[in-house]
């Protein structure tokens, strides 16, 4: 499952290309008129971690600073939300910005434990969205059976959405068993970063 992103981009950067890609461009703004100090970008986010998500209130596109995981039974995090057979029409459905994720597998070298980590990005993409609802005040992202691109890595997958798409989450402009379906072949570009313990090219500036 994924516990790990990256935001490389500031948030400035962000908003500025999302605004380009649309005529007129969405109008934006931070949830109560709070702009966080904390716009640059992040290598890694992880659990528990705060994060921006954006929602759609009032025609506009509206930000907000975000704990990643709300507590489950037992107090475990519910970091993932399994999408299948639900319907969230009813939900808080956000986009959680990123540029990466990352997935993790065991090292096929003996007596190494520490797991090799895989870097996902949207291929022909700077950055991309990914699906997700908010409960008590937390974030988390939905998941569904892995494309073809995560299937060697995982038997489940988040759900990456392209810049332009994103709003179809929010408004439901399109049916959601058709915006939540997995990403086809080739939609995601993997990089090892980490193999058998060795870390390898943009390891060092991801590594935990």
């Amino acid at each position: 499952m994924c516990n790990e992103y990256a935001r490389t981009k500031s948030l400035d950067e962000l908003i500025a290309q999302f605004s380009s890609a649309f005529d007129p461009p969405p109008l934006f703004a931070w949830e109560n008129d709070h702009t966080p100090n904390d716009l640059v970008g992040k290598a890694s986010v992880k659990i528990r971690d705060t994060a921006p998500i954006f929602r759609l209130q009032d025609g506009k596109l509206v930000a907000s600073m975000t704990p990643w995981a709300w507590p489950g039974p037992g107090g475990k995090p519910v970091f993932n939300f399994k999408s299948e057979g639900r319907d969230f029409s009813h939900n808080d459905r956000v986009l959680i910005f990123a540029d990466a994720f990352f997935e993790y597998t065991a090292p096929l070298a003996a007596k190494v434990k520490l797991k090799d980590r895989h870097q996902f990005t949207m291929t022909g993409q700077d950055w991309f969205w990914i699906a997700g609802i908010v409960k008590e005040g937390c974030f988390s992202m939905l998941t569904t059976r892995p494309g073809p691109d995560v299937a060697p890595y995982h038997d489940r997958g988040i759900i990456p959405l392209a810049p332009r798409d994103g709003l179809d989450w929010l408004t439901l402009a399109r049916p959601q068993a058709e915006i939540l379906e997995p990403p086809p072949a080739g939609a995601l570009t993997v990089e090892t970063l980490r193999k058998d313990g060795v870390e390898r090219g943009g390891g060092d500036l991801f590594a935990p």
